[in-house]
This record gives structure tokens, sequence and C-alpha cells, in this order.
């Protein structure tokens, strides 16, 4: 199978362990993907003000770069650009005023009606996979493994763009059951990390980052499973600052959800990038005894 792919910016400089071991782990299951053309930034978050159209701009750019290859479907791993390609698609698709106005903007690009889907990776994986095959398909079991999944803001909200029930996804406990680990549900699987609030409000961001972290050590988890770069940076790198502000803290490893998957699929470390990301992952796993 053929999938034309969006990488998004952060994938190809801070994140390359997210994007190296998914392409790994889909060529592992025979699914290839085709990186767009002259992609650019989706904007990095979707504008909640309803007359900033300037900011659609950018997603709806790159969705034209996937209709003019004759993508049905646009694959993402990012979740932010998941959810930015995902509204911005919806603009086009529901308000035919605005759809006629970025069009008549980009008088120099094809028209766009919203041909193109944006789908999340863990979408593939649920829909196109299916659980079943690819609990076959795993050849070294996460037996043992705890992990938590964590989905962040961007999965599951606004419902109306939501890959997943919003109060309670099961998309990537299922994914980490079908990889042979134990998926460990917590309270705090769907609040936000801080987000960008990390430049400014550094001290929230702490917060939160204990809230989430805690709460997951809390119910036995061994590892947070992520979909996010962002989510990655506020819940690895403020471990640190964490274990000196609160008592006890114990750090947890952070690792994309990618990764474990390209483990379980036979990815050798190599592939699965464990030498990059902010947390020394690839020991921990080798205290598991998952990798050598």
């Amino acid at each position: 199978m053929d999938l034309y792919y969006y990488p998004g910016c952060t994938l190809k400089t801070k994140s390359k362990n997210f994007e190296d071991s998914a392409i790994a782990a889909l060529a592992a299951l025979g699914v290839n993907l085709i990186e767009l053309p002259r992609w650019n930034c989706c904007g990095a978050a979707f504008s909640l003000s309803d007359d900033d159209l300037i900011h659609q701009v950018a997603p709806v750019r790159t969705l034209i770069r996937a209709q003019e290859q004759g993508a049905a479907k646009l694959l993402t791993l990012c979740a932010f650009c998941y959810n930015t390609l995902k509204r911005a698609n919806m603009i086009i698709t529901h308000d035919a005023d605005k759809k006629d106005t970025l069009n008549r903007f980009m008088d120099e690009e094809p028209d766009y009606s919203g041909g193109v889907e944006p789908v999340h990776l863990l979408e593939v994986l649920r829909d196109d996979v299916g659980w079943e095959t690819l609990a076959e398909k795993v050849s070294k079991p996460l037996s043992g493994l705890k992990v938590a999944p964590y989905y962040g803001c961007t999965l599951v909200r606004p419902s109306d763009i939501a890959l997943d029930d919003v109060e309670q996804p099961s998309v990537l406990h299922k994914l980490i059951e079908a990889l042979g680990a134990t998926a460990v549900g917590f309270p705090f699987e769907t609040e936000c990390c801080g987000s960008f609030q990390t430049v400014s409000t550094p001290e929230f961001v702490n917060e939160c980052a204990w809230n989430i972290l805690s709460s997951a050590a809390g119910r036995g988890a061994e590892v947070l499973a992520v979909s996010c770069p962002l989510c990655e940076y506020n819940l690895a790198v403020k471990q640190k600052e964490l274990t000196v502000q609160y008592t006890g803290f114990k750090q947890l490893p952070v690792i994309y959800f990618t990764q474990l998957l390209a483990l379980a699929l036979g990815v050798d470390t190599e592939g699965c990038r464990f030498d990059l990301g902010y947390m020394n992952n690839q020991a921990f796993l080798e205290s598991k005894g998952l990798i050598a």
C-alpha cells in the first residue's frame, strides 16, 4: 500500500526519531510512504480567530500539493499537524464563502474543494491495517512492558475532527495491546501538556507535566507513549526540574508510539532511533530485556 505523507517541520529537525521509526515500522507492514513534494509548514497551530483566514493558507496549500499528486488521503504523524490540516480542510468543506476567499487569495494555485482527507497514522493502523493483522506481524512482543497511552489535546479535540472518542479514547490503548505490552490507563490521558506555554509560562508547564507523569506512574506505568513532538519535549525535558521541584518524583521514560511499534515489528535498534530524544530510553529498554 502506498500513502502520501506529510512530515511537517519538527519531524525533519528535533523529532527525527519520530519520523524514522514510523517509516521503518510501516515498511515492515508493507506500507510505502511517499513524502509529499513541495510541502510547507502547516502553521503549527490552528487559528481560533474566525476571520483569520490568512493562517489557513499554509495548511490548505499543503492539501493542494496532495491534490496535485492525486492523493485521496494525506498521512500525518504529528498530532498538531493532524489537527491543523483536518480543521483547515473542514473550513473548505463546510464554509463556501471562506473556501471561495481562500481560493481567490491563492490565485496562482489550483482551486481546492476539500477532496483530500488528512489522516493520522493511528487511524491507518486501526482502520486500514487492523489490530488483529498488526498483532500477527509482531515478531518481538513487548511483553512485561507497562505503557501509559498519552493522547494530549490535538488528537481528540475538537470533537468534530477527533480520531477517537473524546472522553474515553482507546486507539492508543489497543495499539499498545496489539504490540504485546500492557496498556495502563490513567486520568490525565487527554489533559494538555501545557503546549506552547512552555515558552511564556514554564512554571505552568511544570505543573502540567507533573500531573500527567505522576498520574501515569501512580497507576504503575513504566513508560509514557506520545504522538506529538511538543508533548515529548514538555514531558521529557521538564523531568529534570520536576525531580528538584517535587519531592519523591521519579523520572518516567517518554517514547513515541512509533518507536514501540517499530521495536515490536522487529526493526533493529538503529531503525527505531532510540539514540535520539531527550531521555536515555535505550538504556531503559535494555534494562527490560527488550533490546540487546
